[in-house]
């Protein structure tokens, strides 16, 4: 069996077109990622990722979404359950930290119970970034707190709830978005922060949760490491920091590579990702030209990544299988003041 490119691609609409179908018979990507334009009614989004796994002939192909709570969530109410912010859950901690844990475990049961339903499988959650004074609002209320061991308590269960219903878990943004102030979708971000700091509070989040399955790339510079390229094309922080300090050795998607952080076309962009270390590229808009630069400059998956996602795919217990409607409930009691 030939394995697939080392890309998840979105599309543009709640179905999809011929020029889609053709394309993604032919690039055959590793999987997908929905976002809000791709996401109506139950049904539709039902038929659509039949469909997308259709084209590649492999029904478990994973399709991604992005279901954080709070500000971040492609589903939304009334048709699905409102969540909370990572904020609210790390203010609740610091005032009761079991009920806090409990909370965030149900809520990656719900989420997990609510995509799994949908055929969506991995849930591009939970935010690992430090919520510092300084952090951008591109990150905000998504971060539990700027305590690393709160942080890395509620990252942990939200994962877990999201497994214990059959979703994988995909951390974000190694090695740590926290200190960036400005929005990676618009520009590049510079943290000049030392090395000793970050070791001490931004990646010992991550080092605490280096045994998760799936995680995502930070498109920020950490000038301490490499003065030059974004963690997401960095040899050295993937290498060095990701891999060998922090000790993380599951799936490592970029974040999307179409954000204005990142250079040149959206090909030298794929390739960089690649040649850095990422095991696959993500991109996000749904034009099916630039999806054609991607294939175009992208690789199949290496050993190393089919290893890394086989074993990310084994982390997946059979789903507990109770309704969203039951956790929606047992977190409502969770949050009550």
């Amino acid at each position: 069996m030939t394995a697939p490119l080392a890309a998840i691609f979105a599309v543009s609409g709640t179905e999809l077109s011929s020029d889609e179908q053709a394309f993604l018979r032919d690039a055959n990507p590793l999987g997908f990622i929905l976002f809000a334009r791709n996401c109506e009614a139950p049904d539709a989004i039902r038929r659509l990722t039949a469909d997308l796994r259709e084209c590649v002939e492999r029904d478990d192909a994973p399709v991604l979404i992005d279901q954080e709570g709070g500000t971040v969530m492609r589903l939304r109410p009334p048709t699905w359950h409102n969540a909370p912010d990572a904020r609210t859950l790390g203010n609740l901690y610091l005032r009761d930290s079991g009920r806090a844990e409990k909370a965030a475990l149900t809520l990656g049961a719900m989420f997990g119970a609510e995509l799994r339903d949908l055929g969506i499988d991995v849930d591009c959650a939970p935010v690992a970034d430090l919520g510092l004074p300084e952090t951008t609002g591109a990150i905000g209320s998504r971060a539990y707190s700027d305590r690393p061991n709160v942080v890395s308590a509620l990252a942990r269960k939200m994962s877990d709830g999201l497994l214990q219903e059959g979703c994988l878990p995909v951390v974000k943004h190694l090695p740590g978005h926290g200190r960036a102030r400005v929005d990676s979708h618009r520009t590049l971000p510079r943290v000049a922060t030392d090395a000793e700091t970050l070791r001490a509070h931004d990646f010992a989040v991550f080092r605490a949760l280096r045994d998760l399955p799936v995680g995502m790339s930070a498109h920020v510079v950490f000038e301490a490491i490499d003065t030059e390229a974004p963690a997401t094309i960095s040899p050295k922080v993937i290498s060095e920091v990701i891999r060998e300090e922090i000790g993380f050795d599951g799936f490592l998607f970029s974040d999307d590579i179409a954000m204005s952080a990142l250079d040149g076309s959206p090909a030298r962009r794929a390739a960089q990702v690649l040649e850095a270390g990422c095991d696959a590229v993500l991109h996000c808009t749904g034009d099916l030209a630039e999806m054609m630069q991607v294939a175009a400059a992208a690789r199949a998956l290496n050993q190393s990544g089919l290893d890394r996602w086989q074993r990310a795919c084994a982390a997946r217990p059979t789903p507990a299988d109770n309704t969203a409607d039951h956790y929606a409930e047992l977190l409502s009691q969770f949050l009550k003041s």
